[in-house]
């Protein structure tokens, strides 16, 4: 048995950097990673994807030249090696440099394995047995494929990354964020792409008019889409795949080249050997913390998508800031000081912070509401972005902004103005009264909010 002080389970967004700060702060500490260095975000989440995306807009940019003067001789085409070269290139610089930081690091021992608990606060990796007072679990999700596809050559979000030929036809079972990126995205590639949707709307937890809004976006660029798809199976004839559905309209089955399970994800806790230990999960298997993210069990911590709190990038690397901030830094951080913000990266992109215009709705609070169509722009009609919106809710007693929605071209930069605001505390008429540059899509942001209405 070895004696640590620290243990951290997994380099996702949370791992590694708090592997470095519990060595630096003088604990000898180990880190443990059973698959590729960095976790989702950067093997098979953010970097990999926005790499494809860019490679998407790329060609959807080609093809609009004409739109903007701009005559392109020839066809235009996507080589899929070349875009999955360009992206395995930027994973393997994220991951290779995650590797070597951690393996440079003093008092930081860097161990390959699987992790399992023996008991409160001793861990197995083949046949090492570690123990340390204080112990971190940072392991992240999975996909989550539902057993109806599961008779077919599926793939998931990870799987379709690896493909060198464009589908010929794409079918997507999901209607949320990794099923509209990629969606959007071999569309502009070039192949036929159907996404099969359960609920009455795509991007459920969204406001029905931001989801009608992407759908009409994405339709526009010849995505399919069936909703109210309650019953779906799946089943395959040689390289051919029927989906069947059970829809108020249109035929009972699609047919497609490939399939792609865009169907959720799920926390990495069920083979952890949770079960000799006196840590607490929840009905759907997240690890239950408290604020300061310290789980059910005296000296161990859970973050990042395995504690069900955020299960985004940022969250999870806020999770480390608020673990660090805590034992280090007599800096009483808390997961719930945090702000809701996330993007799904369509083209344009769907960014949003702070509260849902249904909730604003449903409180006591006298509401505001500034809106602005992405088409009364000047820069967005000159760019040729004019799909979209941007929406802003204010509490008019308080003074206060209360959340955001954008729909919109660079709306994932331009809504940290706004989320900026609300972390400051103060009366959105501090960046109302504000000058913005022009010509700029964030200029009109003062100019929405010196416009706002009741929200009836």
């Amino acid at each position: 048995m070895k004696k640590f002080d620290a243990i951290i389970i997994g380099t996702g967004q949370a791992g590694p950097s708090l592997a470095a700060s519990c060595a630096s702060e003088g604990l000898e500490t180990a880190v443990i990673e059973k698959d590729k260095f960095g976790g989702t975000c950067v093997n098979t989440g953010c970097t990999p994807t926005k790499a494809m995306v860019a490679s998407a807009r790329a060609a959807y940019m080609a093809k609009r030249g004409n739109e903007f003067g701009v005559e392109i001789n020839g066809e235009i085409s996507v080589n899929l090696k070349k875009v999955k070269s360009r992206k395995n290139k930027l994973v393997r610089n994220s991951t290779e440099g995650i590797e070597s930081w951690l393996r440079g690091a003093e008092n930081l021992s860097v161990i390959e394995g699987h992790a399992r608990f023996t008991d409160n606060h001793t861990v197995q990796v083949g046949k090492k047995i570690l123990t340390a007072d204080k112990i971190f679990i940072n392991t992240g999700a999975h996909p989550y494929v539902p057993s109806a596809l599961r008779e077919v050559d599926y793939m998931t979000n990870a799987e379709i990354m690896e493909l060198e030929e464009v589908p010929d036809h794409l079918i997507i079972v999901g209607g949320s964020y990794i099923g509209l990126e990629f969606g959007q995205m071999f569309r502009r590639f070039g192949s036929e792409v159907t996404i099969i949707e359960q609920g009455q709307e795509i991007i459920g937890r969204e406001e029905p008019s931001t989801s009608t809004t992407v759908q009409e976006i994405l339709e526009e660029e010849g995505v399919k889409f069936r909703l109210n798809s309650t019953c779906i199976s799946a089943a395959q004839t040689g390289k051919e795949i029927t989906v069947n559905v059970d829809c108020a309209s249109g035929p009972p089955q699609i047919k497609g080249t490939h399939l792609l399970a865009a169907t959720g994800r799920r926390p990495n806790s069920n083979n952890l050997g949770l079960e000799h230990t006196d840590i607490q999960t929840d009905e759907r298997g997240y690890i239950k913390t408290n604020d300061v993210l310290q789980t059910s069990l005296d000296g161990v911590w859970a973050l990042g998508d395995v504690n069900g709190k955020g299960a985004f990038t940022h969250t999870a690397y806020n999770d480390f800031e608020i673990v660090a901030a805590n034992l280090f830094d007599n800096d009483s951080r808390k997961a719930s000081g945090r702000i809701l913000n996330y993007a799904l990266y369509t083209d344009p992109s769907l960014s949003h912070i702070g509260m849902y215009e249904r909730e604003a709705r449903e409180s006591d609070r006298n509401i505001l509401i500034g809106y602005r169509e992405m088409s009364r722009i000047a820069r967005a009609k000159e760019r040729g972005e004019t799909k979209g919106f941007i929406k802003i809710l204010v509490d008019a007693e308080t003074k206060r902004i209360l959340g955001a929605t954008i729909v919109g071209i660079d709306g994932d930069e331009i809504i940290h103005s706004l989320l900026d605001i609300m972390y400051a505390d103060v009366p959105y008429t501090t960046i109302s009264r504000a000058v913005h540059i022009h010509p700029t899509i964030s200029e009109l942001i003062p100019t929405i909010l010196q416009n706002l209405k009741p929200l009836k």
